[in-house]
This record gives C-alpha cells, sequence and structure tokens, in this order.
C-alpha cells in the first residue's frame, strides 16, 4: 500500500501535457518529470564506487526501477494508449538501431585477436595508439579499444613505469579515436539515426579529431621517453616474451567492411516505402540495415573459431549491461527532450538561456563545453541527444544552418567523454582489463587528475580555434 501511495502521489506531483503518437508538448511538463532519467545517470556515476557489489548484481533491477517510475505516472497522466506510443517510439525508431549496431561492433571485433607480443618502447606504444584511434571510427570505440588494450598491456607486462600508457590509451582510443564517423561512438550513431550526414561527420570532424591525435600522440611519445628513461632495470623476467605480432581472426576484418556500407545504405538508399507500428514508422531501408547487422554478427559467431574469441576473454556481459542501461535510458529520456524541445518555454528555459546570445543564436562554446562536462561525468550519448534538442533538434537544420554548434556537440560528447572513468563504457572496461594485467590503475579522482591536467588546456585550445 505505502508503495501504490507513494506513487500515486509522485504521479500527482507532475504536470500533464498533450501527447499525440509519441510527440509531447514540452510546455506542459515540469522537471519532475526529468528525475527517473536523472536517477540513471546518476546511478551509473554513483553505484559503481560506492556500491560496486550491489550495482554489479542489480544494475538491471535498479535501470527498470527507475525507468517504472517513469512508466507508471506517465500511464495515469496520459493513458495507457499513449504510453505505449512512446514506448513502441522510444525503442523502435531509437533504441534497437542504436543496440543492434553496438551488438554487431562488438560481436564481430570480438572475433579479431592480435597474438604475439613486443618491446614496449615509446616509439612502438605511440605507434599501437595510433593504429587503435584509426580502428576506432570504424569499429567503435568499444572494439578498437578491447582489440588493441592486451597486445598493448602485453608490450609493457616487464616495464614498471605504465600506467599513463593505460591513461593515454584511454584518452585516445576509447574516446577522441570514434570522433571520425558515426560507428566511431554512440553520440554520433544517435545523430546518425536522427539525420545527421554519414560524411557531414567525416568532413567536419575530421580537423578535430586529427589535431588532438597529434598533439596528444606527440605528448604522449615525450611522457613515455621520460618514464622509459627513468626505468632503473626492466623486471626480470618479461612475463610475455617478444615475439612477432601475428591476427587471427582477420575475415572478420570483411565483416567490418559490411557493417559500414549496410550503415551506409540507409543513408543513402531512401526507397519511400514504410510501415508504421503504434504511430512510429518504420522505414525499409532503416530495417535492412538492422536486419544486416545482425547478420553480420551471426556469420561472425558461426565463423570464427572458439579459441579466438577465448583469445580476447570474449563474453556478453558489457554489451548486455549497455542493452539493460540503454533501455531505461532512451525511455526516461523522453520527457526531458520534450521539454527541451519547448526551448525557452519549457522547464529548462535557465539552460536554454545559458547557450544562447540574447538574439536568440547559439553559443557554440558554452554548447562544446556544456554537452562536453556532462558527457565527462554522466554518459555521452544521452547527453549528446540532450544538447542535440536543445540547439534544434533538426538535423537539416543543424547541418546546414547550425554547422558550428552541431560541431560544438559532437565534439564536447566525444572528446570530453575521456574527462573520467565513467564517461564513456570503454574507459571503465579499459581499466578493468589493466587491474586485471597487474597495471597499478589510478582511482576515480586520481584519473582526473591525468585528464585534467592534460585534457582541460586542449580543450581550451579547441575551443579558440573552433568556436
Amino acid at each position: 500500500m505505502k508503495w501504490i501511495v507513494s506513487r500515486s502521489l509522485y504521479a500527482l506531483a507532475l504536470s500533464p501535457g498533450l501527447l499525440f503518437a509519441a510527440e509531447i508538448d514540452g510546455t506542459a511538463l515540469s522537471l519532475a518529470w526529468s528525475i527517473p532519467f536523472v536517477g540513471i545517470l546518476l546511478s551509473i556515476a554513483l553505484f559503481p564506487l560506492f556500491a560496486g557489489r550491489i550495482w554489479h548484481h542489480h544494475f538491471g533491477k535498479i535501470t527498470a526501477l527507475w525507468t517504472l517510475l517513469f512508466l507508471i505516472p506517465f500511464a495515469v497522466a496520459f493513458g495507457l494508449h499513449d504510453t505505449v506510443a512512446v514506448i513502441v517510439h522510444a525503442l523502435f525508431a531509437e533504441y534497437l538501431p542504436f543496440i543492434v549496431l553496438l551488438f554487431s561492433l562488438y560481436t564481430i571485433s570480438g572475433g579479431i585477436l592480435v597474438g604475439g607480443n613486443l618491446h614496449g618502447s615509446p616509439r612502438l606504444n605511440t605507434a599501437l595508439l595510433a593504429i587503435g584511434v584509426a580502428l576506432a571510427s570504424l569499429m567503435g570505440t568499444t572494439g578498437a579499444a578491447m582489440l588493441m588494450i592486451r597486445p598493448l598491456l602485453r608490450a609493457n607486462d616487464n616495464r614498471r613505469h605504465r600506467v599513463h600508457v593505460v591513461v593515454f590509451f584511454i584518452f585516445l582510443v576509447a574516446n577522441i579515436g570514434g570522433g571520425l564517423t558515426p560507428l566511431g561512438d554512440p553520440p554520433l550513431f544517435l545523430g546518425f539515426l536522427k539525420g545527421v550526414g554519414f560524411f557531414w561527420t567525416v568532413e567536419h570532424m575530421l580537423l578535430p579529431v586529427l589535431l588532438s591525435t597529434l598533439a596528444l600522440l606527440t605528448l604522449f611519445y615525450f611522457v613515455d621517453r621520460y618514464f622509459y628513461a627513468r626505468e632503473d632495470e626492466l623486471l626480470p623476467s618479461d612475463p610475455s616474451p617478444d615475439s612477432p605480432l601475428k591476427l587471427y581472426g582477420t575475415v572478420n576484418f570483411l565483416l567490418l567492411g559490411g557493417v559500414v556500407g549496410a550503415v551506409l545504405l540507409s543513408g543513402v538508399w531512401k526507397p519511400g516505402a514504410a510501415f508504421a507500428v503504434a504511430g512510429t514508422p518504420i522505414e525499409l531501408q532503416n530495417l535492412m540495415r538492422d536486419l544486416l547487422l545482425v547478420g553480420l554478427a551471426g556469420v561472425s559467431l558461426t565463423i570464427t573459431p572458439r579459441q579466438v574469441r577465448a583469445g580476447n576473454d570474449f563474453d556478453w556481459g558489457p554489451i548486455l549491461e549497455v542493452a539493460k542501461l540503454f533501455a531505461g535510458i532512451f525511455l526516461t529520456i523522453v520527457p526531458v527532450l520534450a521539454i527541451l524541445r519547448a526551448g525557452s518555454e519549457g522547464g529548462m528555459a535557465g539552460l536554454v538561456a545559458a547557450v544562447t546570445h540574447a538574439d536568440g543564436s547559439p553559443l557554440d562554446g558554452m554548447y562544446f563545453w556544456m554537452s562536453g562536462l556532462l558527457s565527462g561525468f554522466l554518459d555521452n550519448a544521452p547527453t549528446y541527444l540532450v544538447f542535440f534538442n536543445l540547439a534544434s533538434g533538426d538535423a537539416q537544420v543543424m547541418m546546414n544552418d547550425l554547422p558550428q554548434t552541431l560541431l560544438a556537440v559532437s565534439m564536447g560528447s566525444v572528446f570530453m567523454g575521456a574527462l573520467s572513468y565513467i564517461g564513456n563504457a570503454p574507459n571503465f572496461m579499459v581499466k578493468a582489463i589493466a587491474d586485471q594485467r597487474g597495471v597499478p590503475m589510478p582511482s576515480f579522482f586520481g584519473y582526473m587528475g591525468w585528464s585534467c591536467a592534460i585534457l582541460l588546456p586542449w580543450f581550451v585550445l579547441l575551443t579558440l580555434f573552433f568556436f
């Protein structure tokens, strides 16, 4: 009874608005509707730090609870029919394409094993980081990070000073390297799903990604050379003696090419055929893309030898965690996006004012920093959606009339995800693998000491150069 009463009071505290299909009138919604969304993001940020065991075993239940705290009051306020329409739209139009791409990239990249070992000199380490950056925009930051972190750790497992190697790996491979294409990082793929052109991203993100990569690789080389020179002596026995690198499961590179082709196909092939599910249009090109991606992942699972995946310690845990978390995120973000679409007439008018000139034009530098800082401490995919909708929400308007604003949101969401362990999913995965391999990784705030000292000055320079 207490549970029912508390939920009923929560529902009454919200301001009902008008709903048509999956579109909500954001001017009629109070900020209380954003509580479940913020709750999920804070849970992702804080539970792993302060209640890691609880989160590890119950993150799905915690996410489901926050999701129900949105859906139940929403059904009371708007009715069951409109609630179903919102669920269908969030899942079919946004969540499923998003998770299908991540699933295919995770599955296919998990079938590529880098065997052997080399000597972790500054020159080799810089080269491995550069390769990881190049791969990140083709196979996603998660795929590239999982592929490259193990050979990088093996190459340096006889060195005493190696924390900085992993830290720069997170900066470059797990974040900035994914900024070149919509395949690279989840925020950019969400933009692609919203209508941002595949090659718009390639063209406009090329210079920021290139400059950032060159600057950080150069800095890393000299930092690594400094620490390498300070090695009094290498560990007495190399846990993995030097041997030539060798690739296994190379057929999966062809399948990754198929992923690129499937995504491009959905962007250029417009047959004009669609069908509706509870008011949400499902376009033929998007359905074909998702079926192709699932098929390519299935082919990878079928033809890749089991020992290759075993060599990568491949399992479904990380992708299942992402799938559960983002199902809740994509549902609870619905009213937040509606309030943002309402602009100065909505409950987030103060946020709108903070990123807007007096004449109504966007402050691109503020879009870069606000989308970036929130990405660093919450999650960069939903943060991208928030500021994308705050600026306009219309991809054609963003690309043609507000290209610098779209660039600011893209750069901020992708680049500043490196500010903390929780800014982007691969960050914590890389830390976990490094911990398992005996690398004394810094604490949450210790890592932020590295990121703030190295990245924030560079982001200031990017702001002056681009915005």
